[in-house]
């Protein structure tokens, strides 16, 4: 041996020594997720077609108006959801290999060996190759957990438009169930399971499709914990907290039991009864079994819960105030704050926020009836605003499917010609405003405004008819025209519009 040269034997059990070593040292968590230098494309799932989050937003665009952020945080939320479904299908569609048990391998993963392993196949992904550095992670791809939503607004801002439009556009089953109704299981009632029941009808009895639907529950600030007492008889809150802990299981990610009603198909996630019979009582194998339940994992389910939380801007109020700068600050009390109407902020470097329902943390939605599990399932929040005057006329006239459009084409069914002036329009967006209501007020009016022309127009010779500000205000009934006389009623559109114009000017 020349002289400076290290015998074999004395390398291989440095090397082994360092190997055992390094297993012994934890640089970093055990299980996190270490991206390789290389992208493997075998691994990366591609969106197929997903539209992006800027997509979905522009789309909502042409039927939402407003809500800015809602929009931004409900196709964020889904556009994650559907991207997570299809990852972890794609993994859990991975098929083990069908390598033996290699006693190198084994030796990997155990120093001592005295310790007997239980002898299973490891996933192939959890299998380092043999020239990789020892400390280097292959771990697979961590499943990605679900983001629910939670949505508060007054009523009529779009909080189920905006749902009900992301879910045409993905094209998949979407369900609506109204939390008033829900009870505890046992009692007078609908189930909370309900609201699967309906997605699985939504799907057309597809346990495939019902199982990555969107569940959308509204009115959910109704199942808020009733503060004071209980009933007379101390019963128990099976409309609030009740409902609440029944929603739990589901929104987390459980298997729910729906009954069959009627003829169903046939596939995985289906429980089936037995052989088919015919009329003689002989058992044949032609006729498909008819399933008694189907069964709906909900980890793939997206729920989406809305409520306008009447009362919730009050409990953000009183946190907001506890907050001020100094110990002996005057704090407003609740009587005046709730006669103001505006916001106790004491700093004068931070500017009044025009919805309160903005600051809303979860311990305020604690203090308003939920319990904590329930609201930590719902890590994604969000809030409407009220809609304006401004915002009202973009929804009479400018959304695809607007009222006026609507009532332009009802109109149209009997050959007849309906115009609105500008200020009739203004005067329609104020009164709207004024009534409250949102979008469902602005169609009340409607409603009430078009009763006469509704009444008077079918079967008779009119052919235009013209709504002018008088009208909305009530001191003229509406403007009518019969057949020929459509260049007085033009001639009639245009002089209320001059007018208009020079109003403003």
């Amino acid at each position: 041996m020349l002289p400076g040269l290290v015998p074999t034997s004395i390398v291989a059990w440095r090397f082994k020594s360092l190997r055992l070593l390094a297993r012994g040292l934890r640089t970093q968590a055990q299980y996190d997720y270490v991206p390789r230098d290389e992208p493997d494309t075998a691994s990366y799932v591609k969106s197929a077609g997903l539209a992006t989050p800027r997509e979905l937003v522009q789309y909502l665009d042409e039927y939402v108006v407003g809500q800015e952020n809602a929009k931004k945080v409900l196709s964020v939320a889904v556009f994650n959801h559907y991207n997570r479904v299809r990852a972890n299908m794609h993994d859990s569609e991975r098929e083990y290999d069908g390598r033996e048990w290699d006693e190198n391998l084994r030796g990997e993963y155990v120093s001592d060996a005295n310790i007997v392993t239980a002898q299973l196949h490891p996933h192939p992904r959890r299998l380092p190759p043999h020239s990789s550095w020892p400390l280097q992670a292959h771990l697979p791809t961590p499943l990605f957990e679900k983001s629910n939503v939670l949505v508060l607004g007054p009523t009529g801002s779009g909080k189920t438009l905006l749902a009900r439009t992301l879910a045409k556009v993905l094209d998949v089953p979407f369900s609506v169930s109204d939390a008033t109704s829900f009870t505890q299981a046992g009692y007078v009632g609908e189930d909370v399971d309900m609201c699967i029941h309906r997605l699985l009808q939504a799907a057309n009895y597809d346990p495939y499709r019902a199982s990555s639907g969107i569940v959308y529950i509204d009115e959910v600030d109704k199942i808020a914990r009733k503060a004071g007492g209980s009933g007379m008889e101390g019963s128990r809150d099976v409309g609030g907290e009740g409902v609440q802990q029944a929603l739990l299981r589901m929104m987390e990610g459980s298997v729910v039991t729906i009954p069959a009603k009627g003829a169903a198909v046939e596939g995985p996630g289906v429980a089936a009864t037995g052989e088919g019979r015919s009329r003689a009582g002989q058992r044949t194998s032609a006729a498909p079994p008819k399933p008694d339940l189907y069964q709906i994992d909900t980890s793939n389910v997206l729920f989406i819960l809305s409520g306008a939380f009447v009362g919730l801007d009050s409990v953000i109020k009183r946190r907001v105030a506890k907050g001020s700068i100094g110990f002996t600050a005057n704090l407003s009390s609740p009587t005046e704050e709730t006669s103001t109407g505006s916001m106790p902020f004491f700093t004068p470097n931070r500017s009044v926020s025009p919805n309160v329902l903005e600051l809303v943390e979860p311990v305020d939605l604690v203090k308003y009836g939920f319990i904590p599990e329930f609201i930590s399932r719902l890590p994604s929040m969000t809030t409407l605003a009220p809609l304006t005057p401004y915002d009202l006329r973009r929804i009479l006239t400018e959304v695809k499917g607007s009222l006026i459009s609507q009532y332009t084409a009802l109109f149209g069914y009997s050959g007849v010609e309906i115009r609105f002036t500008t200020g009739a329009l203004n005067e329609i967006c104020k009164k709207a405003a004024e009534r409250g209501g949102g979008a469902r007020g602005l169609r009340g009016i409607m409603e009430t405004l078009l009763l006469e022309p509704m009444y008077e127009v079918p079967g008779s010779n009119i052919r235009h008819v013209l709504i002018n500000e008088n009208v909305i205000r009530g001191i003229q009934p509406a403007l009518y025209w019969t057949k020929g006389q459509g260049a007085a009623f033009w001639a009639a559109w245009a002089e209320e519009e001059t007018f208009e114009e020079k109003k403003l000017s």
